[in-house]
């Protein structure tokens, strides 16, 4: 069998990590995205001294899941401020770094309507002017740093939208765990998640291969070991690490499959219920796992490398696992009834990111 994977991003990974950052611009000059709060903790000022006159400048006013009506005025002044400055340096987590992905594609007119028209797919969106980026996480878990796609939500019109282009790879994904000691857990237990549904939804996929599967099953195994220690030693720097490295391998597994149902189901459930997207999606996993074996033996054999036998009982263990972390797993939990949930999984089996899972779904699911 032939496989092919195409990973394009240097990744430089480690505590310590953000000191390379002056080396990577190469002389060039950068506009910092990052999040508001980065300013009160220090990490704006850390940058800062790290940067120095290679800092072009800083937009820290990145919210959680860009809305369109806060990207607008954003990518309209970056492009009119920044036209000449060649990179774009996230900092922060996924919301961030999809920020920076949609800031860092421009067009002749500055005009964002054009790219929103493209990303509903009413008209093509050609973009004639890129920036480099370089993607720096402050969490493990949202894979971004090292995949082309951004999600771009319309809150007002209840929609989610794929930003996807050759050019938006970062050129750089800077991993540094000492980024991570500081967040607090809730965030911490969500961006673990997030790398776990990764991993999984990298495997029950039609895209999977041999080399996504190998991060994959890796990303599994270390999520389920060291993020319930993790939990328990938020400062432990070696944990930190050990977390950032399972998330970037369950980024480089999902950079070529893309996500499948689980994610599918979650951008329901984050849109309509307000689910934070770590939580929205993962408390389907089990359900998806089961749906998801027996429906082809490859695909079994992989999911019991990264679970653990016997496979018949993995969802209960890994509905246990995800319980035991204060994240209950049932549609019930989250105030959708049997009916809405039925309808939103088979909604979401017919969306992109559905249509990657391998399995055909039955219409009994149970809230």
């Amino acid at each position: 069998m032939t496989v092919n994977y195409h990973n394009p991003v240097h990744s430089v990974y480690g505590p310590g990590a953000l000191l390379s950052l002056p080396s990577l611009l190469a002389g060039r000059k950068a506009v910092l995205v990052t999040f508001p709060e980065a300013r009160d903790i220090g990490l704006l000022g850390r940058l800062q001294e790290v940067l120095k006159d290679q800092l072009a400048g800083v937009i820290d006013q990145v919210r959680p899941n860009p809305d369109v009506v806060e990207l607008a005025p954003m990518w309209e002044r970056f492009w009119r401020e920044h036209a000449d400055t060649e990179v774009i340096i996230a900092v922060g987590g996924g919301s961030a770094i999809d920020t920076a992905k949609a800031l860092m594609v421009g067009n002749s007119n500055n005009r964002f309507d054009e790219l929103l028209a493209g990303l509903a797919g009413e008209a093509a969106f050609a973009p004639t002017r890129f920036k480099t980026l370089i993607a720096v996480p402050t969490t493990a878990g949202t894979g971004s740093e090292v995949t082309p796609w951004a999600t771009i939500w319309d809150r007002e019109q209840k929609k989610k939208y794929s930003l996807h282009l050759p050019q938006t790879w970062p050129a750089f994904a800077v991993i540094d765990p000492e980024l991570m000691l500081s967040l607090p857990a809730a965030v911490t237990l969500q961006s673990g998640l997030d790398a776990l549904s990764h991993a999984l939804e990298s495997i029950w996929n039609v895209n999977a291969n041999p080399v996504s599967d190998t991060f994959a099953v890796a990303a599994v195994r270390d999520t389920l070991e060291v993020l319930p220690k993790l939990m328990q030693q938020p400062t432990n720097l070696a944990l930190r690490g050990r977390m950032a490295l399972a998330a970037l391998k369950a980024g480089m597994a999902f950079s070529n499959t893309k996500t499948a149902l689980a994610h599918s189901i979650s951008y329901e459930m984050t849109l309509r219920h307000g689910l934070p997207h770590g939580i929205a999606c993962s408390f389907p996993l089990p359900m998806v796992l089961e749906l998801a074996i027996g429906q082809r033996a490859d695909r079994d054999q992989v999911l019991e490398q990264a679970l653990g036998a016997p496979l018949a009982d993995a969802p209960r263990r890994l509905s246990a696992f995800i319980e035991s972390l204060g994240v209950k797993t049932r549609f019930a939990d989250y105030g959708v009834g049997e009916e809405e949930a039925r309808k939103m999984v088979l909604h979401a089996q017919g969306g992109a990111r559905g249509k990657n899972f391998i399995g055909t779904l039955n219409t009994g699911i149970a809230a």
